[in-house]
């Protein structure tokens, strides 16, 4: 028989508590007997019964107190109580199933009843456990798709956007960049044509030289290709910036592709640039990068660009938040990315910060799903959940330590390719 635990008997009768035990002992039933209602709460105190059968009329505290103090306690509620009375008036029996017996067994008992009922009950109440489990297993696993549906439908968005964004600034910003050395080489000819003219004449004509002198020939002659050197900098920024978007928000393909972890953390640290800069009074935010030599990497990029993403989101709103606490003026705000090997079959990112740290009661609900502390409009409390099940499904590990004013600490491991 399989092991469901025991069944507690509580009779203050002598003989039918050696009847019942015989009976059930001898269907193979564990058996533990209270003799009032105070010894059977204490004894359910120290271990819970499968079951319990309880007799009504015992001095102290009868059968439905009893039962009415077993039940106020959550942790017996689920526990199948069968009442053994004498009192077969239909008042009694509405009373103790009110209190949540779950059946009553008349006296004097046959056992064949008595074992009947016992094994009908006991099987309900697995079949409850069991459905019970089941449930929950499948709230988790639609809890679980949901999360992976907002995940999707976040990174499918915001790939469109992006790389709409992108490729609406790559045309303008090619056709400067593209313009931009035969600018040069004009500005370079209209200058040697005009210190040619200041060179071959002896006496230019009045007007001309008022024209000269008011617009400072000489600086423009001298910064104006300095301007345009300016100009193809911050063009071939935003054609840096461009490229990073678009490999942010580059697709994923069905199966993995070969990917550079350095240059996705480089593609968000690019786009999420402007919250490292001065904010009030917190300084501008310490950018401190320890990579590693590793190898490519058999991976989803976008969704690991969506791990970076939500890691270090998290990591500038926790050292934003203690800036504006004043928890760091005796401090420069750092964030921090480490890449390393520690042998041939993974790799460990580590991205930590000096911000506020999470509270230790906080801090085991952190992956549960819509958890957040972030004012209303500020976060869904998807992000480390989302973050945790992309590197699942990497075959990775994702750790989080943290201590409260002092920062915390992301671990990211991911299998090497081999």
């Amino acid at each position: 028989m399989q092991d469901i635990g025991f069944i507690l008997i509580v009779d203050d009768n002598p003989t039918n508590l050696s009847v019942l035990s015989q009976t059930l002992k001898g269907e193979g039933f564990s058996v533990r007997v209270a003799e009032d209602g105070e010894s059977a709460l204490q004894l359910v105190e120290r271990k819970q019964p499968a079951l319990i059968l309880l007799d009504v009329q015992m001095p102290g505290i009868d059968g439905f107190e009893t039962c009415k103090k077993l039940k106020s306690d959550p942790k017996n509620q689920g526990i199948p109580i069968i009442f053994l009375t004498a009192l077969t008036d239909v008042e009694n029996k509405v009373k103790g199933l009110s209190l949540g017996a779950v059946d009553y067994i008349s006296k004097p008992f046959e056992k064949e009843e008595v074992l009947a009922r016992v094994r009908v009950h006991l099987q309900l109440k697995q079949l409850t456990e069991t459905l019970e489990q089941q449930v929950a297993e499948r709230t988790a696993a639609l809890e679980k798709t949901q999360i992976q549906l907002v995940q999707q439908e976040k990174l499918s968005s915001l790939g469109q956007l992006v790389t709409g964004i992108a490729h609406e600034i790559n045309n303008p910003i090619s056709c400067i960049i593209n313009n931009l050395p035969l600018a040069q080489d004009y500005v370079r000819d209209l200058a040697d044509i005009l210190t040619l003219c200041q060179t071959s004449y002896e006496q230019l004509p009045i007007p001309l030289q008022e024209a000269i002198f008011k617009a400072d020939l000489d600086f423009i002659l001298k910064d104006l290709p300095q301007l345009l050197n300016s100009i193809k900098i911050s063009a071939d920024r935003i054609k840096d910036i461009s490229i990073s978007l678009r490999n942010f928000a580059r697709s994923d393909s069905s199966t993995q592709v070969l990917f550079d972890l350095h240059e996705g953390l480089d593609s968000t640290l690019l786009i999420l640039s402007h919250r490292l800069k001065p904010v009030g009074k917190r300084a501008a935010i310490q950018l401190v990068k320890e990579y590693g030599n590793l190898p490519l990497v058999e991976c989803y990029p976008s969704q690991l660009n969506q791990v970076f993403m939500n890691v270090l989101a998290n990591a500038i709103d926790a050292i934003e938040e203690a800036g504006q606490q004043g928890e760091m003026k005796n401090q420069i705000p750092t964030l921090k990315i480490c890449t390393t090997q520690p042998d041939p079959q993974s790799i460990l990112i580590e991205i930590s910060d000096n911000g506020m740290g999470i509270p230790e009661e906080i801090l085991p609900r952190v992956f549960e799903p819509l958890f957040t502390t972030k004012p209303m409009g500020h976060g869904t409390g998807l992000g480390l959940v989302i973050a945790y099940q992309i590197i699942e499904k990497h075959q990775g590990k994702l750790n989080l330590d943290s201590t409260p004013g002092q920062g915390t600490n992301v671990k990211i491991w991911l299998p090497a390719t081999s």
